[in-house]
C-alpha cells in the first residue's frame, strides 16, 4: 500500500473535547486577557511573589557556583593588582625619599647662603583646609563656594591652591563660607615667573573659554610651547613658587606688538573637592619706602602735636655753645 494512502488522523475513539483551533483561540484570548488584567490590576502580582519567594533559594544554589568561581576570580586578579601597587607604591617612595633628602639639604644650603648674604628668610605662610561646596549662581562668572568663613578667620584675598596649583583667591567672605574666584575668571590676574626664562609677566583668565592669556609679552618674547608659570610673588598676595598654568600656544602675530599666548591651569577646579586656603603675603613683606616715610612723617607730626618732640636750642640762645 503507498503511503500516501494512509490514514494518519487518531481514530474516533480519542478524538474527545473541543478542536486544536477551538483550544488555541481560547487560550490565547486567556493569555490577551491576563495580560490586560495583571496590566490594569495587578492580579498576578501576589502569585509572581509567591512564586519568587519560593524559587529564590533554589535560584541562590544554581548561582552560588557561578558567584564563587567569579569571586576566586575576582581575588586572584586583586591579589595581582595589590602585588603591583605595592611595588608601585615602594618605588614611589624611595623615589620621595631621594628627594626629601635633596629638599632638606637644598634648604639647609640656602639658609646658610642666605645667612651669609644677610637676605630675608623666604615668607611662610598659614594653610588651612576647606571644601568646595557648590558653583556659584552666577553664569557670567567663574566662581565656587567653600565650607569656611570669617567663622575660621578667613581674610579677603586668600590664595586658594589644591595639589595641581593655583586654583584662585577668595573674594567674598561669608560667616560660615567664602566665595572664591577662579583664576580662569575673566577679571582674575596672576603675577607669574616663566620658570624656564625667569622672565616675569602677568596671567589673566579669558571670558569665553575656561583657560588663561599672558598678555603684554612682546612678540619676540622667549615664549615655547610647554613652558610652566609660577606665581612671581610680586603682588603680595601669592606665595612665590607656586604652580599656575602651562603655555598652550604661541600665536606671534606680525600686527601687533605683542604675542598672543593662550595659557591652561594646571588646577581644574571642575574635579577638585579639598583645597587649601593660604595666608596673604602682604601683612609679612616689607614696607615700601615710600609707605615707611609717610608713617613715620605721621607719627612725628602726631607727637608734635601733644608736645613729644624736643627741637635743640640754638647757639645764639645758648650762648654759642652747642
Amino acid at each position: 500500500m503507498p503511503l500516501a494512502t494512509l490514514d494518519r488522523t487518531p481514530p474516533p475513539f480519542f478524538k474527545q473535547g473541543p478542536s486544536a483551533f477551538t483550544r488555541l483561540m481560547f487560550f490565547s484570548a486567556l493569555a490577551v486577557f491576563m495580560m490586560v488584567a495583571d496590566s490594569r490590576w495587578k492580579v498576578t502580582q501576589p502569585l509572581r511573589a509567591f512564586v519568587a519567594t519560593g524559587l529564590h533559594p533554589v535560584q541562590e544554589v544554581l548561582l552560588a557556583p557561578s558567584r564563587w568561581w567569579d569571586s576566586a576570580g575576582h581575588y586572584l586578579s586583586g591579589l595581582d593588582e595589590a602585588r603591583q601597587a605595592q611595588a608601585r607604591a615602594q618605588r614611589l617612595v624611595m623615589q620621595q625619599a631621594e628627594r626629601v633628602m635633596r629638599a632638606d639639604q637644598l634648604e639647609r644650603e640656602n639658609a646658610r647662603l642666605r645667612a651669609l648674604l644677610a637676605l630675608r628668610p623666604r615668607i611662610d605662610v598659614a594653610s588651612m583646609a576647606a571644601e568646595i561646596q557648590y558653583d556659584a549662581p552666577d553664569p557670567f562668572t567663574r566662581k565656587v563656594v567653600i565650607d569656611q568663613g570669617s567663622a575660621s578667620k578667613v581674610v579677603l584675598g586668600s590664595p586658594v591652591i589644591d595639589e595641581a596649583g593655583v586654583l584662585g583667591q577668595v573674594t567674598r567672605v561669608y560667616p560660615l563660607t567664602s566665595e572664591v574666584t577662579l583664576v580662569t575668571d575673566k577679571d582674575a590676574a596672576v603675577p607669574v615667573v616663566n620658570v624656564r626664562t625667569q622672565q616675569r609677566g602677568v596671567a589673566y583668565g579669558t571670558p569665553h573659554a575656561r583657560g588663561m592669556e599672558l598678555r603684554f609679552m612682546a612678540g619676540n618674547a622667549d615664549v615655547q610651547v610647554g613652558d610652566v608659570l609660577q606665581t612671581s610673588g610680586l603682588d603680595g598676595v601669592y606665595p612665590a613658587g607656586l604652580p599656575v598654568a602651562k603655555v598652550l600656544q604661541v600665536d606671534r602675530r606680525a600686527d601687533s606688538a605683542f604675542a598672543r599666548i593662550s595659557l591652561v591651569p594646571l588646577a581644574n577646579p571642575d574635579s577638585t573637592r579639598h583645597v587649601l586656603l593660604l595666608e596673604p603675603t602682604a601683612g609679612k613683606m616689607p614696607e615700601r619706602p615710600a609707605d615707611a616715610a609717610s608713617a613715620s612723617a605721621s607719627a612725628a607730626e602726631s607727637a608734635s602735636r601733644h608736645g613729644k618732640v624736643h627741637h635743640p636750642a640754638s647757639k645764639k640762645e645758648t650762648g654759642g655753645k652747642p
